[in-house]
């Protein structure tokens, strides 16, 4: 079976990478760029810290049984016409 390793690139290639970026893009568009993903990431941590808090929230509440009704809930009846 073969496997292939991929490593981070090292210091020749990020310069590379750096020029490459700013040739394509230009120094006007990069800080725009940046904004956008800060804003990204600070948008889906804001949301895996909800869900996170959901999750808590709900492990914490007091467990009752799937078939009985909440305390303060009158039982339904069918309505008649």
């Amino acid at each position: 079976m073969t496997t292939f390793l991929i490593s981070m690139p090292g210091g020749s290639e990020w310069v590379l990478i750096i020029l490459a970026v700013l040739v394509l893009f230009g120094g006007r568009k990069i800080p725009e760029f940046m904004r956008g993903l800060g804003k990204g990431i600070r948008e889906f941590n804001d949301a895996k810290n909800n869900v996170k808090k959901e999750l808590e929230e709900g492990m914490n509440e007091p467990n009752r049984p799937a078939n009985s009704a909440p305390a303060n809930s009158a039982p339904s009846t069918p309505s008649q016409n």
